[in-house]
């Protein structure tokens, strides 16, 4: 199976069943293939060591990137079709970025076995609502961390988003900030239309 679908297939039904279930079979990549291109690699090139054949992602980075992925398209389903287009670049190269941080530092809190009970536990919110979505740990069913998303309109400047998280260290109190994107002196439309 072709490595795109194969990852498709996982976000898809990792998505579908809000982490709850992830389909073992995908996570797997052949392992036939994918060590006979390594060889190929190391043939051409032999000062990499055996140790490249048995390097794989640990299941923090795995978690960092399933979450990311969640990220993204949480934003996008919040951003709906008439915002989406006009932010999606900018949102790519400066917010997502710093979201993946945010992730990364809820997931250096907790031990390797215990990030399988971390999901994400809500879906956006529309209208003028901030929640983008929630981190949750689904044995207590406690938010971890919160991102979100305000429309600012500062007097005589234009619209922007403020993207920012909260964390349950303060209480969800404090606005930690991932950046702002500039809309324009226009009012956007509502969230998800």
């Amino acid at each position: 199976m072709p490595k795109w679908l194969r990852k498709s297939l996982l976000v898809l039904v990792t998505i579908a069943t809000f982490g709850l279930v992830t389909p073992q079979a995908l996570m797997n990549e052949s392992p036939n293939e994918d060590k006979q291109a390594k060889r190929d690699t190391y043939e051409t090139n032999p000062s990499i060591t055996e140790d490249y054949f048995e390097t794989e992602i640990s299941e923090r980075d795995q978690f960092i990137n399933e979450m990311v992925k969640v990220a993204e398209e949480q934003s996008y389903v919040k951003f709906g079709m008439r915002i989406k287009p006009v932010i999606q670049d900018e949102f790519k190269e400066v917010i997502l970025p710093n979201m993946e941080k945010a992730i990364a530092e809820v997931a250096a809190q907790y031990p390797d076995e215990d990030l399988s009970q971390l999901m994400v536990s809500e879906v956006p919110s529309g209208g003028v609502s901030e929640r983008i979505f929630h981190i949750m740990d689904n044995q207590t069913k406690m938010d971890i961390i919160r991102f979100h998303v305000r429309r600012d309109h500062p007097p005589q400047e234009e619209y922007m988003f403020n993207f920012h998280y909260h964390t349950s260290h303060d209480q969800f109190q404090a606005h930690h900030d991932l950046g702002i994107i500039n809309w324009n002196k226009n009012t956007p439309p509502k969230w998800m239309t």
